[in-house]
């Protein structure tokens, strides 16, 4: 059927299920690799022996040990080995043990996409571009709301990390699996899209349902995501509820926009519980565009909206309105 093949392994002495892993023998699974055909390599970071952890902690907004601040910064950790100001995480053994897969894998004369599954830790954000194409930017997703949203707000403070070299990977899509309802799973697919995430589908297809599948080939968003002139995401212009760089894993940054070939995608999300709220997208607030009347397209329906001066639409709990914004009229 002309797919990919991708396999998994772990920077450690033990994949997450308990499996032999790759630890000290990078060289000979990269080449096994390179000799099955595989195409994408997912690497985790389970099961790391005592003599491979590293002198000093990180500050990701993912660990249960760290306090943040209302903008996300680490102010303290209860262990006191945090790693002080501008330390050069390159240095780390986590570094050393993600690195010594990535040069295994360029020695092969097949080409393999190397994703960092790191959870967003030892500063991945500032060295991961320069190891794997992708790198998980936290913990593991579930198939709940609280997860989606949670994501999207760690994400929310580390967007300038992805631009075509690489991508901050928020996990594999929960569309079609758990409890999530039909508005929170097109929120989730939406800003997995705009935010560039890898997009893994990660359910059952024979099980898909038409409106999933509908909903995973959205021309628009896929568009947003894959275009080849625009290497930047979506990024938020104001935070909504919240003050503007507000830290909330439930309450996440609502009106986000980007660039591409065909325009301007906005993106309007209410995380509001049991209420909908009105949005709108005004057009001088947002960075790629400025006052004056555009041509607008919903991107769930394909309608062509008209000339407008600015957009507002009805939006329900859990919901996104999402809209293209095209050239001036």
């Amino acid at each position: 059927m002309n797919l990919s093949l991708g396999i998994y392994s772990t920077a450690g002495n033990a994949t997450c299920a308990g499996y032999p892993a790759s630890l000290g023998y990078e060289t000979v699974d990269a080449t096994d690799f390179a000799s099955w055909g595989i195409d994408y390599l997912k690497y985790d970071n389970c099961n790391i022996p005592q003599n491979w952890t590293d002198q000093y902690m990180y500050c990701t907004q993912d660990r249960a040990d760290i306090n943040i601040t209302a903008n996300g910064t680490c102010t303290q950790q209860l262990d006191p080995d945090l790693a002080p100001a501008g330390y050069d995480w390159e240095t780390s053994n986590t570094f050393d043990r993600f690195a010594r897969m990535r040069d295994a894998l360029a020695q092969q004369d097949r080409e393999i996409l190397f994703s960092l599954c790191i959870w967003g830790y030892a500063d991945v954000f500032d060295w991961g571009n320069e190891t794997g194409i992708s790198w998980r930017m936290s913990s593991d997703i579930g198939p709940y709301w609280n997860a989606v949203t949670r994501i999207l707000n760690i994400n929310s403070f580390k967007m300038n990390s992805t631009n075509f070299w690489g991508h901050n990977d928020a996990d594999m899509l929960e569309v079609g699996n758990g409890n999530l309802t039909f508005e929170e799973t097109r929120t989730h697919f939406a800003f997995w899209a705009a935010m560039k995430s890898p997009l893994l589908i990660g359910t059952d297809l024979t099980n898909l349902s038409q409106t999933n599948l509908d909903l995973l080939k959205n021309e628009y968003l896929l568009a947003f995501s894959q275009d080849d002139v625009y290497g930047a995401p979506a990024t938020p212009y104001k935070w909504g509820a919240n003050p503007d760089w507000t830290y909330d894993p439930y309450s996440p940054a609502e009106y986000w926009a980007g660039g591409s070939q065909n325009g301007t995608l906005v993106l309007m999300l209410n995380p509001q519980n049991g209420t909908s709220e009105t949005k709108e997208a005004i057009w001088s607030e947002i960075p790629e565009l400025g006052d004056g009347q555009y041509e607008v397209t919903d991107v769930w329906t394909g309608q062509n909206l008209g000339c407008l001066a600015s957009f507002s639409a009805e939006v329900a709990s859990h919901d996104t309105a999402a809209i293209l914004v095209g050239d001036k009229c």
